[in-house]
């Protein structure tokens, strides 16, 4: 298992670094988004052989994590195209000085690739279980889950922002009438049940703080805190929308009280 983990990592930092050179000729270093996706898809497909457990156990958890992390790729590449960079990027290059590439490398790159590694702990160890049961049902139920937050939620901010009509007003429809981030609920779902498959044996049960990672990331970290930010000053009607929305978990909008 060290050895594999040892490999994860080195073909992590390899691609990693091939999608910052991809990213200098396109003169676009919102690259690594797409990268984000195929990054799990990479690991686990190259965990897929390594791994000593049943073949329908190594088979689920490289088809659903190669499935989210190429639909997902799709999804911010087809988002990105055609638009500016991603103001974060830009914003990071003008504070850099002189060699905004090594700052970005450093910061954005490569953080990336550790906490990718990291998070995807869990395919890792999944592929060395010792079998196909309750937990690793559970596991596959919670990815659908998952997987179908984030899909339908993705698809429905994307017709939502291709109506001009929509232009400065808040999606608060469909799955955004019951969490303001069903992406980030969706994503987070799925990595909990990816963790799942990997609890028949107690290596991949002590992966807990992978999905943990995730999900404070998205729901605490650079997800949907730095969204919001953004979103109150752009959208006039999205301090409502908090208010009667709940932040992560879907559940029923609030009833709010008129002033």
């Amino acid at each position: 298992m060290i050895a594999l983990l040892g490999l994860t990592a080195g073909v992590t930092l390899v691609a990693v670094t091939l999608t910052f050179g991809i990213a200098r000729l396109r003169r676009r270093y919102d690259t690594i988004d797409t990268f984000w996706g195929l990054g799990f898809a990479l690991v686990a497909v190259v965990s897929f052989p390594f791994g000593s457990g049943p073949l329908a156990l190594r088979l689920t958890t490289a088809a659903l994590t190669v499935v989210w992390g190429v639909r997902l790729a799709v999804h911010l590449h087809l988002r990105n195209r055609g638009k500016p960079e991603d103001p974060r990027y830009q914003q990071i290059a003008e504070r850099a000085g002189p060699n905004p590439g090594a700052r970005i490398f450093v910061r954005t790159y490569l953080m990336q690739a550790v906490v990718l590694w990291f998070v995807s702990l869990p395919v890792q160890f999944a592929m060395s279980g010792t079998g196909f049961g309750v937990t690793a049902w559970l596991g596959v139920a919670g990815w659908l889950v998952g997987f179908v937050f984030e899909t339908v939620g993705d698809e429905q901010l994307r017709r939502f922002r291709a109506n001009p009509a929509n232009r400065g007003r808040v999606l608060d429809t469909g799955l955004w009438r019951y969490t303001r981030h069903p992406n980030y609920f969706g994503d987070a779902c799925v990595w909990w049940g990816l963790y799942l498959l990997a609890c028949s044996t107690w290596p991949g049960a002590a992966t807990i703080l992978s999905p943990v990672a995730m999900t404070f990331t998205l729901a605490r970290g650079t997800g949907k805190p730095m969204l919001e930010k953004g979103m109150r000053q752009t959208r006039p009607g999205y301090a409502d929308y908090i208010a009667r929305t709940s932040g992560f978990l879907p559940l029923p909008p609030k009833k709010l009280t008129p002033r």
